[in-house]
């Protein structure tokens, strides 16, 4: 005989559970996987990171398919140049990227010569390997390894190929709540350098901050399910590592 309590019981503990899961992915914790190489060094494919949804406050974005419960964003705190953020393209307000925050409102970013100017400042970009390999999708492509740092101090590892494959730019004017963001493997990064694919993001569109990685994978190596070959596929070295 079927106890109908117990089934009450159960789909209100199970209501229960999603309901919180629900406001912790939207309030305060969401992971993400990262499925390109546009991040390397810092991010690999594979890695899977927790986001801050409360770092800069909420908009429609924070929830589970953007509802339109309001315009604009409550509790805004502004972001830092150099935050790893992951935002929702302006191309469709779907997408989910993550990128390196680069350029805030009113700034002027450029390329000359290969080197990164913010506001007819050229950013300083310490060498740190001559010669490495990183993954631009499937392939292997050799690049120098730099050490740049923005004028607030905040430093980061960028990835730059040798002949530089994006040399120079217009000046980008980044418009009144819009940022620019680029990513660190900075010649095999869709960014904001392409208005047509990304641009300017608006700050209604940031989704959250990137904070700490919890587990990776590579996926290269093998399948996760391979569990007798888990010390080559599994970056265990990874695990719990804070994003610079």
């Amino acid at each position: 005989m079927i106890n109908k309590s117990k089934i009450i019981d159960n789909l209100k503990t199970l209501i229960y559970a999603l309901i919180i899961a629900l406001i912790i992915r939207s309030l305060l914790l969401q992971p993400f996987y990262i499925p390109s190489s546009s991040m390397e060094p810092n991010l690999l494919v594979g890695d899977r990171l927790f986001v801050t949804k409360y770092s800069y406050g909420y908009s429609k974005h924070s929830f589970p398919f953007s509802p339109k419960f309001f315009m604009g964003r409550i509790f805004f705190s502004k972001p830092k140049a150099g935050d790893v953020v992951v935002f929702k393209t302006p191309a469709d307000n779907r997408t989910d990227y993550i990128k390196r925050l680069i350029g805030l409102p009113g700034d002027q970013v450029q390329f000359i010569d290969g080197d990164l100017y913010i506001n007819n400042n050229q950013i300083l970009k310490t060498l740190i390997k001559s010669e490495e390999n990183v993954f631009c999708g499937r392939d292997e492509i050799k690049v120098k390894f730099y050490n740049e740092k923005l004028p607030n101090g905040k430093s980061y590892k960028a990835a730059y190929t040798i002949n530089h494959s994006f040399k120079n730019s217009d000046k980008f004017l980044i418009p009144e709540k819009h940022y620019f963001f680029l990513g660190d493997n900075r010649d095999c990064s869709k960014d904001s350098r392409f208005l047509s694919e990304v641009g300017y993001v608006h700050e209604d569109n940031l989704v959250g901050k990137a904070q700490f990685l919890f587990f990776s994978s590579d996926y290269r190596v093998g399948s996760i399910f391979k569990f007798w070959d888990w010390k080559n596929i599994i970056r265990f070295k990874r695990f719990f590592k804070k994003i610079n």
